[in-house]
């Protein structure tokens, strides 16, 4: 893999101090406390292109970059291909490329909020609050809003659909690589009582205001952009992709559908979605000239 990786040690002080301008981009592990959460994440990782090195620094846009369950905010380095893809893009435009932010979702490697609040994890208010807060005043980004994308894999990938759609401050576009139609505990469509009753406390009109269809059946969304890519015997995302894709269009949402022939629920359709999407999601956030 491309760029540094947190186990060889590059810690934020040091990056915040290096005035070396590196031939590649660097990964650091940054914690973001639940300020205004109290979700108890862990670290974040983060990559960071060599253009933000500069002085002075530039004001750089953001990409979020969501794992799923079972699953770790590394993976997207470790696994998914998220630095060699950035990497190559920072190298053919003058070391500028978007931050990669790489947070927690679940508190643990097993868990499955879903990126949902619910009485023992507030995620979805670490990811629209807390991230956004450390990041922007951590590496000086741009502010959330047009210049911040947020996409995942799985779990993270119907995450990223739901988050753009309810917080379109902070994030204007998404990337959903194999995720289901919405906030799902199980790993199909369906399993929608289980996921009302553990994840919003028995309401279906709190299920109903993370659902992505309802969502965007409800209401028109033009300034919002995004792109869904599965596998087409990943039969589940798949479905989801073609439904949540059609009825964006009609809500006035600009996306791109990709159906991958021979494409699983794996890291290599992971990989390649984020590298299909990538130019898209840099286009949209509007990375500066050099």
């Amino acid at each position: 893999m491309a760029g540094t990786g947190p186990a060889e040690g590059i810690g934020v002080a040091q990056l915040l101090l290096s005035r070396k301008v590196p031939a590649t981009g660097q990964v650091v592990e940054v914690p973001i406390p639940g300020t205004a959460s109290h979700f108890a994440a862990r670290p974040a990782v983060v990559w960071v292109p060599p253009a933000w090195y500069r002085r002075p620094r530039p004001q750089l846009p953001v990409i979020v970059l969501l794992h799923g369950t079972p699953g770790r905010p590394v993976d997207w380095v470790d696994s998914g291909g998220a630095a060699d893809v950035a990497d190559a893009w920072a190298a053919q435009h003058h070391g500028v490329a978007p931050i990669l932010v790489m947070p927690d979702v679940n508190g643990t490697y097993t868990a499955d909020s879903e990126c949902v609040d619910t009485p023992t994890a507030k995620v979805e208010t670490y990811l629209t609050r807390d991230v956004p807060r450390v990041v922007s005043w951590l590496f000086g980004t741009r502010p959330p809003g047009p210049a911040w994308a947020v996409a995942g894999l799985s779990e993270g990938g119907s995450c990223a659909v739901m988050l753009a759609l309810r917080h379109p401050t902070v994030f204007a576009t998404f990337g959903d690589y194999a995720g289901l139609l919405g906030p799902r505990v199980g790993d199909s469509n369906g399993g929608v009582p289980d996921t009302v009753a553990e994840l919003f406390g028995g309401s279906q009109a709190a299920f109903a205001s993370h659902d992505p269809a309802t969502l965007l059946a409800a209401n028109r969304a033009p300034g919002i952009a995004g792109w869904f890519e599965a596998g087409d015997i990943d039969t589940d995302p798949a479905a989801a992709a073609r439904t949540l894709s059609a009825v964006a269009t009609r809500a006035g949402v600009e996306n791109r559908l990709v159906i991958v022939p021979g494409g699983g629920h794996d890291v290599d359709l992971f990989s390649q979605a984020l590298a299909d999407s990538y130019p898209g999601l840099v286009g949209r956030v509007s990375v500066p000239a050099p």
